[in-house]
């Protein structure tokens, strides 16, 4: 684990050497702790379900035949390994849709159970898997990866595609959320920066602050960037962030840095709550939310 005291260089060395890139500190387990589980997130305000008539959709449900309050569902991603999708049980109107990418050795069942946790049922959150890593720990403990930028991009794209095709009565796939973690942050700014219009609000935890080169912010926000959220659990990263926010405000669009408790490069337990005090900042002005 990557001490507060470690010096940038020496927590770089550290995380390269053990998986070339990062990973959490512990694995996820289906569900936080309660001590360190986010705050329950809000009831989506959802006018469609004050109405009746025979163009309101029916409430959607878990995909599971045996629970229908089941929110986890495996999508079917045309190209690619299936996605993992937390959704927004009992919606009867569209809803928006936060991109949950997850760090390198990691899974997308564990960014799916977090970002559950942080927006509930006012979003649906699509996981990308990314490819197998062949060090995993064994044949039932498979970690992903994402092989670079651009495949996730295209691996984004067609699991929107199909979580439209399959949700198309409740789900609204327009300027999705993009949320990142380590490697995901960091593949997410050079999308951002190529498809602001597409993603222009961004979540970016424990990465993604090297990339916000003069040339990257600028072009985020002439294409329609808007906010940038950093969250950090250690101490350069914070630093780090504060730089690359500083570049993405001269260039016009908004940043903020948010720290939370060092407890080592990770995105649940403190981190998460964290995070989810911070996401009415970076979703404010978006009405389809209904925060």
């Amino acid at each position: 684990m990557i001490t507060p005291s470690t010096s940038r260089a020496g927590a770089l060395l550290l995380v390269l050497a053990a998986f070339g890139c990062d990973r959490p500190t512990h694995p996820m387990h289906p569900a936080a702790s309660a001590a360190s589980a986010p705050a329950a997130a809000p009831a989506a305000t959802d006018p469609a379900a004050l109405r009746t008539g025979p163009s309101l959709p029916p409430p959607l449900l878990g995909a599971d035949a045996l629970d229908a309050a089941t929110p986890f569902v495996d999508l079917a991603v045309e190209g690619h390994p299936a996605a993992v999708v937390s959704l927004p049980l009992g919606a009867r109107s569209k809803r928006p849709v936060v991109i949950a990418t997850h760090g390198n050795y990691d899974r997308p069942e564990w960014q799916c159970q977090v970002w559950r946790q942080m927006v509930g049922d006012a979003a649906f959150v699509l996981c990308p898997r990314g490819v197998a890593r062949p060090d995993s720990p064994s044949a039932d403990d498979v970690r992903f990866t994402y092989t670079n930028n651009a495949a996730l991009e295209a691996e984004i794209d067609a699991g929107l595609t199909a979580l439209g095709e399959r949700f198309a009565a409740h789900v609204d796939p327009g300027r999705p959320l993009y949320a990142g973690f380590s490697l995901g942050a960091i593949m997410g700014v050079a999308i951002a920066a190529r498809r602001p219009d597409r993603f222009p609000r961004l979540v970016l935890v424990e990465g993604g602050h090297d990339g916000w080169t003069r040339d990257a912010a600028a072009a985020f926000t002439k294409g329609g960037g808007k906010r940038v959220l950093f969250v950090c659990s250690q101490g350069y990263c914070g630093a780090e962030a504060a730089r690359a926010g500083a570049r993405i405000e001269r260039a016009g669009a908004a940043m903020r840095v948010v720290r939370g408790p060092n407890v080592g490069h990770r995105y649940d337990g403190p981190t998460a709550v964290a995070t989810r005090e911070a996401l009415p900042w970076v979703i404010e002005g978006e009405a389809r939310w209904g925060w």
